[in-house]
């Protein structure tokens, strides 16, 4: 799909955007900026999007999404029933790479800052003892005023700059287009259509039709967009919603493959291991046994 592009506001008085959200969910929107962010989930489960990469997100994820990378966090549908028992909290910086200074990027002791911009290009999950210290920091930053919120900035990137504890997200940084607004109306309506339906059957010409094209050319529009093909893009999903229910570990895999739209258990494990690169038990156990 096409990322809509969203302008970022930032107060006037600030060199960037730190804010605690306490929301009934995320929206729906798939958009890029060209400010980085660094995405902390206090609260909240569902499914994230991020370039290329299809994958569910829960409590106490923290991403560093470089600029003008897509992306989007689509909670779980009860997020979106007006149902008070479910909310999302989570503290979001956003920034530009130069917010501090032009300069500051040209000092010798800042060398691994560019670096870490780079990287952030294709996305970064923090892990283990960084994703701890970065957490507190962010909480500490949303509190701070004046210079102290530079501070608390700094000794972020410092943090994730020194560390090897950041996966990449995004296999290939593929080129969107920009989009007007009436592709990404489009493209956002098929998105939420799609994340509504993922346990039904859906058709070629159902999901084109809410596109107002034909298959053929939403076919080859949807390809040209997203580098993969529609289908494609629905089996993620729906083996997105499968990993969150193997480390529920509520449910047999069996029952698991029918809630999340596949019509048979030896199509849902040829899917999920082409996907996910292990089978839903070696899945279920790696991330048990984390837990």
């Amino acid at each position: 799909m096409k990322p809509l592009f969203r302008k970022v506001p930032v107060q006037y008085e600030s060199s960037f955007s730190a804010r605690h959200d306490i929301m009934p969910n995320f929206g729906n929107v798939w958009h890029y900026h060209d400010e980085l962010e660094l995405h902390y989930t206090i609260r909240g489960e569902g499914i994230r999007f991020i370039g290329d990469n299809i994958t569910s997100f829960a409590p106490g994820e923290i991403i560093l999404v470089g600029e003008k990378l897509s992306h989007a966090w689509r909670c779980n549908e009860e997020y979106y029933q007006n149902n008070p028992d479910y909310s999302i909290e989570a503290i979001v910086m956003q920034f530009l790479p130069d917010c501090l200074g032009r300069q500051l990027l040209t000092l010798p002791e800042m060398y691994l800052l560019p670096k870490l911009y780079e990287k952030a290009k294709s996305g970064l999950i923090l892990k283990g003892d960084t994703k701890e210290t970065v957490a507190k920091l962010m909480r500490e930053c949303v509190q701070e005023e004046g210079m102290g919120r530079v501070i608390s900035l700094m000794k972020i990137l410092q943090t994730i700059a020194e560390s090897e504890e950041c996966e990449t997200i995004v296999k290939t940084q593929s080129a969107f287009h920009h989009s007007n607004e009436a592709d990404s109306i489009r493209l956002n309506d098929v998105f939420n259509f799609t994340h509504a339906n993922y346990k039904n059957d859906i058709s070629l010409e159902e999901v084109a039709s809410i596109s107002n094209l034909s298959v053929t050319s939403f076919c080859r529009y949807f390809k040209m967009m997203t580098k993969k093909t529609y289908y494609d893009f629905l089996i993620e999903i729906r083996i997105s919603h499968a990993c969150r229910l193997l480390v529920e570990n509520k449910l047999p895999t069996e029952v698991i493959c029918f809630e999340c739209g596949f019509n048979n258990v030896s199509n849902f494990y040829r899917h999920f291991k082409r996907v996910t690169g292990m089978t839903p038990l070696d899945y279920k156990k790696k991330y048990l046994h984390r837990a």
